[in-house]
């Protein structure tokens, strides 16, 4: 028996996989490769539908129907729907037996298929991604950017930022100036950084703590969820119910979550317009504390379309679209 591993670099949970894949071997022989995948062409070569992706002689058993290509983080479900950066030892073996095929809904283990257009558009700049472009020195100052707000809670300041720039012959007042017309971040009128999605320079709605102690504040529910995925850390979120308040908290603890309440669902809209995602949708992606107050924020909201999502899907959309923002 082959299985390969497919990961990106650190992947906090490629040696979890391992460990598991381990157990569920128990003992019997198998050739098991670690290969870290660098690009997304890579990706799509060895079929990698997200990291870490596990392939038993070149198949993919917990592969969903409709899956494409992905570096961002995998979100797998267990019989419980409790979801986890890996498959849980039960489906392992059941894998490894070859009692699940590609396209049976394993229960066990679903990432989130493809979303339609709708509102996520503005999240994911209508299918191209939030990690900015290697070119101009775009890529390197974005990831410092995103770094530094997980390092410290806050933005950097252009002077910070400046040696990155210059090493692309530019400076920082350009790359961000173009950065921000991309809508990878927003700036204030002093050309200060305002937000970087999914980080937030003021605070809003969602507080998320994470285990170095660093507290930062996202820009909607979604981004706040795509926190842990990118960088790999585990995380509290707190947030409120816009209807009544009440608080929402997700725990991330080695890519397992815990909600509370068990009910939560997100609300994802979109306000008529268009424009950058801080303005057209970002206060209008929510944590509501069932989907009965959720619908009852649309019914006082008819001017914003969107629909409720489970927590699956969430997670899922937070992991694919900001996962992959700090690969090389």
């Amino acid at each position: 028996m082959r299985i390969t591993v497919l990961t990106v670099v650190d992947c906090p949970n490629a040696r979890p996989a391992l460990q598991r894949l381990a157990a569920a071997l128990d003992g019997r022989e198998a050739q098991v490769e670690l290969i870290e995948v660098a690009d997304e062409a890579e990706a799509a070569r060895r079929g990698m539908y997200g990291s870490p992706t596990i392939l038993i002689d070149g198949t993919d058993p917990f592969a969903p129907p409709g899956a494409v290509p992905s570096l961002s983080c995998r979100l797998y479900r267990d019989a419980h729907g409790t979801a986890s950066g890996v498959p849980d030892e039960t489906a392992l073996r059941r894998a490894l037996a070859g009692t699940i095929t590609p396209d049976q809904d394993a229960g066990a283990t679903n990432c989130c298929t493809p979303q339609p257009p709708d509102a996520l558009d503005v999240v994911g700049r209508a299918g191209r991604g939030r990690r900015a472009p290697a070119e101009r020195g775009l890529r390197a100052v974005h990831q410092q950017i995103l770094r530094h707000f997980a390092a410290t809670g806050a933005a950097p300041d252009a002077q910070t930022l400046q040696p990155l720039a210059a090493g692309a012959g530019r400076s920082a007042t350009e790359v961000l100036t173009e950065l921000a017309d991309e809508d990878f971040l927003t700036l204030d009128e002093a050309g200060n950084i305002r937000a970087a999605y999914p980080f937030s320079a003021a605070p809003t709605r969602h507080r998320v703590r994470l285990d170095n102690g660093v507290e930062v504040w996202s820009m909607c529910a979604i981004d706040a969820l795509g926190i842990p995925a990118m960088l790999g850390r585990d995380a509290v979120i707190s947030s409120t119910d816009p209807v009544t308040g009440a608080p929402v908290t997700v725990t991330s603890v080695e890519g397992a979550t815990r909600w509370e309440p068990p009910s939560a669902v997100v609300f994802v809209g979109q306000r008529p317009g268009g424009g950058p995602a801080a303005s057209a949708c970002c206060d209008a992606l929510n944590f509501f504390i069932d989907p009965a107050n959720a619908h009852a924020w649309t019914s006082r909201h008819p001017d914003v379309p969107g629909r409720v999502v489970d927590q699956s899907e969430a997670e899922c959309i937070g992991s694919q679209t900001f996962g992959p923002l700090l690969a090389p």
